[in-house]
């Protein structure tokens, strides 16, 4: 069902590299995974007892769903069309006869120009030629095909052999309907939405109840859209949640009330049209790629920073999203995403963001291809008050929502380059992880590591000691620049990561839990490790690095050492 990861492919993994191959390779099979995720969202739903997913939402699943293949199959060449049929399987959904006259409202428009909405909650009606062929009911999302593709579900009636994608089928991946697929903050709504469709009734799931309407609702956005990206005439009614309509990666409408709140919206011609209660109509007028504007103060447009390379799309920046809040949990501590950035932070931004590429550039190469390949979109985080000024910053990925990163402000490019590869390896090797099974160790928290003040579990460790060890290597690659300005402390953060990977990587290599291939991967990583002494950094660094960390083990030693669980046998 999914590829295997090459052994070549392992080992460049392994020296924290990846070439584009190996790069492909991951986020292929992160976006195959992202669309399996969003079929269980979609088997649930039918699944799911009406009292916790009623008819009517079920219904409009189905209609947003067909909406969405209509403006995938909008983009869509003829050669595209003949070496991937089945790139949007058909569903077998069993009609609810109570209710197919909903569900059948989006399949039955023809060219009877623009449709009126369908009323409170009721389907996007497309009014364009051609009928959209629905995309949900149970077990059938469609799954790309090529390398990696999942089968069809076993006692399904679909024979059709997975396709090769063509450069052409490449580029029409990221048409409108297949960007909102994978865009990563979709990952998080679809894991809100399981969550949800998995409560009971009762008073404890009532809140769930609502968060699900909530999310389905989003959902109606997203189709929507895709919709407009597309160039299909459509008119739906969508729900702003707390007083704010989300459209991903066109912007926000403010509402003129507070609450949960309908609006109506009909595309044409390049333009939106919202129309909510006791409020003068918004038009919004469409941007390529990402943004939208309105000369309507209650618009927010969508934000976008240039591509690291000149050729590169630009960078979704978002802060409107209502699916980029970090969870809650000890690993984000007090994190939060605001919802809106200034116009004087946003510059502060552009002005990082600007200088980031030549400082990739000068770590390796490597580093900026590895941002290109997988960085999908940025997510800005406040600063939390225990982050000083200065290099300070903070900064997170979520496993749910592979390609994004979330990060406060950085005070300058090298900092903010830094951030890049430390987050980028954390998002690589649990990419990896989904692929090769590297450990079998336990959760327990029993491991010394130098860069947390807490015991930490050898998953944990292994995260951490990988992406130190590509900081090792960023930093030694930037100190070997002749006439780097601050090449002194590039010396200084690289014995200090090297120094933390020794000590990490006894406990890594020596564990009973590793697999074979996951043996080969930390021994290569050890192997990565002692290369570096090939460039050593200055003895006075190193006689520091390393006696911050014997310092940092006796103090750990002295904490957790008597409460610790004993070691494997």
């Amino acid at each position: 069902m999914f590829p295997v990861v090459p052994d070549r492919a392992l080992l460049e993994l392994a020296r924290t590299e990846g070439g584009p191959d190996t790069l492909a390779l991951l986020a292929r099979d992160q976006d195959t995974r992202r669309l399996l995720l969003l079929r269980a969202v979609l088997d649930a739903a039918e699944a799911a007892d009406r009292s916790v997913c009623t008819a009517a939402q079920k219904a409009r699943l189905r209609a947003d769903w067909a909406l969405l293949t209509e403006a995938d199959r909008a983009l869509l060449t003829e050669a595209d069309r003949s070496v991937a049929p089945s790139a949007w399987r058909p569903p077998r959904h069993r009609p609810d006869p109570t209710t197919a006259g909903a569900g059948e409202a989006a399949t039955r428009a023809g060219s009877d120009g623009l449709a009126p909405a369908a009323g409170p909650g009721g389907p996007a009606t497309p009014t364009g030629p051609g009928d959209p062929t629905p995309l949900v009911g149970p077990g059938c999302l469609a799954t790309p095909a090529g390398p990696g593709a999942p089968a069809p579900p076993a006692g399904t009636d679909d024979a059709t052999p997975p396709w090769a994608p063509t450069p052409a089928a490449a580029e029409a991946w990221a048409n409108p309907a297949r960007a909102r697929v994978f865009h990563p903050l979709t990952g998080p709504w679809a894991r809100s939405c399981l969550r949800g469709l998995d409560s009971g009734p009762g008073p404890a799931g009532e809140e769930r109840s609502r968060r699900l309407r909530r999310d389905l609702a989003h959902f109606s956005a997203i189709a929507a859209v895709a919709a407009a990206g597309a160039g299909i005439p459509f008119t739906t009614r969508l729900t702003a949640r707390a007083g704010i309509l989300a459209l991903p990666s066109l912007g926000a409408l403010h509402t003129a009330r507070s609450g949960d709140v309908p609006v109506d919206v009909s595309c044409a011609g390049g333009r939106l049209v919202l129309r909510q209660p006791d409020a003068p109509d918004v038009t919004v007028h469409l941007e390529s790629g990402v943004g939208a504007w309105s000369g309507a103060l209650a618009w927010t447009p969508a934000h976008a920073l240039p591509g690291l390379a000149p050729t590169a799309p630009p960078l979704p920046f978002d802060d409107l999203d209502p699916y980029r809040e970090l969870p809650d949990g000890p690993r984000h501590g007090d994190l939060r995403t605001p919802f809106a950035l200034d116009d004087a932070e946003h510059k502060r931004w552009l002005q990082a963001w600007s200088g980031t590429a030549p400082v990739l550039r000068s770590g390796g190469a490597r580093r900026l291809a590895e941002a290109g390949a997988l960085l999908r979109c940025l997510v800005p985080l406040e600063t939390p008050p225990d982050v000083g000024a200065g290099r300070g910053s903070c900064s997170a990925t979520r496993r749910e929502a592979f390609g994004a990163l979330l990060s406060s402000t950085p005070p300058d490019p090298v900092t903010f380059a830094a951030t890049l590869v430390h987050e980028l390896q954390h998002a690589k090797l649990a990419a990896l992880g989904d692929l090769v099974t590297l450990h079998r160790a336990g959760p327990e928290a029993r491991y010394f590591a130098p860069w947390r003040a807490d015991p930490r579990p050898y998953d944990g460790l292994l995260q951490g000691a990988y992406s130190h060890l590509a900081m090792a290597d960023f930093y030694q690659r930037r100190a070997l620049v002749p006439g780097l300005p601050d090449r002194d402390w590039s010396w200084t953060q690289h014995a200090r990561y090297r120094a933390q990977v020794q000590a990490a990587l006894p406990a890594l290599v020596g564990s009973p839990d590793l697999t074979v291939r996951g043996r080969r991967f930390v021994d290569e990583m050890a192997a990565a490790h002692e290369r570096m002494a090939e460039h050593p950094a200055p003895r006075g660094h190193v006689a520091r690095a390393q006696a911050y960390v014997e310092s940092a083990r006796a103090l750990w030693t002295r904490r957790h050492a008597s409460a610790l669980p004993p070691p494997n046998e």
